[in-house]
């Protein structure tokens, strides 16, 4: 069993001294994204991406998400976290590493799907495309927080979404295609959930790999946290599609969970608590970020 430290992003470098980057202190996209228990929704998102055909296929077939999935994972999870945190220099660098990378994914639907005929072209650059995979992380970003950290009013969840909207942008989403605030965007991902999502073969070959990673991540009475946390966390109609059990035993575990964590985070040392790209970032802007 590999070290579960090795997926985590390292320190980053600190950056132009005062340079607060895209967002800055006070941003209440510092304020959500610098909890590491954000990445408990990493299974649900992910899930969420590979469901809609097009994503799943492009995952499938242009990377190594089958072999080794959670060190892709660490890559890009370092990628959102400097884009983030990062200064201006850092964010351009890693948006143009993502943009080089996903340039040559492209293709085409080998298969049909319940929404999509066979032959459907994809590519990675697609501005729809694009929105997809940002709205699962914005939105699993903000239920994870609710469910594991503290209530969010409507205020707040329109804050983040403001200021994620740049995150975006940056990545060719443009402005015709973002909903004009948050609850616009939740119509979205419940639009899709109900008609373009599909949990077909694809899908399923790569949840089993972010769900049950061989060789495995966690030791053993720990290895149905991953599907636990999919299962509270997915809209029902996903997480039947995806076969996640969701039986009282489960529920009541996940209740237990979101209990334990709710109670400890505040406890926490900052430096476990928080990523190291928020801590290097509040260092480099010589401020404290609320």
């Amino acid at each position: 069993m590999r070290s579960l430290e090795q997926f985590f992003p390292a320190r980053p470098a600190p950056g132009r001294t005062g340079d607060a980057g895209l967002f800055g202190p006070g941003s209440t996209a510092w304020r959500v994204a610098r909890e590491r228990i954000v990445l408990a929704g990493g299974p649900a998102a992910l899930l969420l991406q590979v469901a809609h055909p097009l994503v799943g296929e492009g995952v499938r077939s242009h990377s190594a998400f089958a072999t080794d999935p959670l060190r892709r994972l660490r890559g890009t999870l370092d990628a959102v976290l400097t884009v983030t945190f990062g200064d201006l220099a850092q964010v351009r660098a890693t948006v143009q590493h993502v943009v080089l990378r996903h340039r040559p994914v492209r293709g085409a639907l080998p298969h049909p799907s319940a929404s999509l005929p066979v032959g459907t072209a994809y590519r990675a650059s697609d501005p729809e495309l694009s929105l997809w995979v940002f709205a699962t992380l914005v939105w699993s970003a903000l239920e994870v927080t609710e469910a594991f950290l503290r209530p969010i009013t409507a205020e707040e969840r329109d804050a983040y979404y403001h200021d994620m909207r740049q995150f975006a942008r940056l990545f060719g989403v443009t402005d015709a295609l973002l909903p004009a605030d948050y609850a616009g965007l939740d119509r979205y991902v419940e639009h899709h959930v109900r008609t373009v999502l599909d949990v077909g073969p694809t899908a399923r070959l790569i949840s089993g790999q972010v769900l049950a990673p061989d060789p495995p991540l966690l030791a053993r009475p720990l290895r149905r946290i991953p599907s636990l946390l999919a299962a509270g966390l997915l809209p029902p109609a996903l997480r039947e599609a995806y076969a996640l059990p969701w039986r009282g035993r489960e529920q009541v575990a996940f209740a237990v969970v979101r209990r334990m964590v709710r109670l400890a985070i505040p406890l926490l040392p900052t430096g476990v608590r928080y990523w190291p790209h928020y801590l290097v970032a509040r260092e480099r802007t010589a401020r404290t970020a609320d």
